[in-house]
């Protein structure tokens, strides 16, 4: 079975573990993270996370087996600070992922260290919430090259044939300056761009992806980049496949307009 790819936008902060103060606010969000897991069950033998948390020189993969915590927010309630999500890592699917780079002409380390991020752990709980699955984590390249990460995922592409779930984790606007009320026209135009442009033709989409400043209000929904690049690399792992939309709101946060979408599939 050919897994398709996702770019989830995972949300704020550690949000599984705060619905004493967020209510019903993710509702629609974990509703769309549990249908991954059921989607694809027993298909999945671990998960392979890009994540806009983590930026390095080059690509590199986490490669530990037992990764270890990073809280990697700031005035959260002092328990969100005592998380664990004991999934175990992959060595041996790190060291494959970096050789399948490296053969795409992007070299990538391995970084034995690294924990899981929230951009990780958050995302994957409702998807996962006994920890078990195998889960690895890929950098950004800090140079946020569009192009790059395309190639990357097209490097990547022969994972889904070896059940490994490859889930781009950012978010479709992500200016935190902008992160309510004044934000509302800024995502609601961007992601109209990103709804239309996932519609295309797949030579078109990825044109269109590599010109994304020059979307509506590009650099408003983004002022800078990490947090779409991600979805890069979903896209590029399943480049010729067609796109759906898996998640949307246009309330989140009360006002923001977002999405996350499936690459192939079903």
């Amino acid at each position: 079975m050919r897994l398709p790819t996702y770019f989830v936008s995972h949300g704020g902060g550690p949000w599984p573990w705060m619905k004493d103060q967020y209510g019903p606010a993710y509702a629609e969000l974990e509703a769309s993270l549990v249908a991954i897991r059921q989607a694809h069950g027993e298909a999945v033998r671990a998960v392979l996370v890009v994540t806009s948390h983590w930026e390095t020189p080059g690509f590199m993969v986490s490669s530990g087996g037992a990764p270890g915590m990073i809280y990697d927010y700031g005035g959260f309630p002092p328990h969100t600070y005592q998380v664990q999500y004991p999934a175990p890592g992959n060595p041996a699917l790190a060291q494959r992922v970096a050789a399948l780079l490296g053969a795409g002409g992007h070299p990538a380390g391995l970084d034995a260290e690294r924990g899981f991020d929230h951009g990780t752990f958050s995302m994957l709980y409702p998807v996962y919430p006994k920890a078990r699955m195998p889960v690895v984590q890929l950098s950004l390249r800090r140079d946020l090259d569009p192009q790059a990460h395309i190639e990357a995922g097209r490097a990547l592409a022969p994972l889904r044939d070896e059940g490994v779930l490859i889930l781009g984790s950012g978010l479709s606007f992500h200016n935190l300056r902008q992160f309510g009320p004044s934000g509302a026209a800024a995502s609601k135009a961007f992601d109209g761009w990103l709804q239309q442009a996932m519609t295309l033709a797949p030579p078109e989409r990825t044109a269109g992806l590599l010109r994304w400043e020059t979307a509506p209000m590009a650099r408003a929904a983004h002022p800078r980049e990490e947090h779409l690049l991600p979805l890069m690399v979903a896209m590029g792992a399943a480049e010729q496949e067609p796109a759906a939309c898996v998640y949307h709101e246009e309330d989140f946060f009360g006002s923001l307009t977002v999405s996350s979408f499936r690459f192939g599939g079903s």
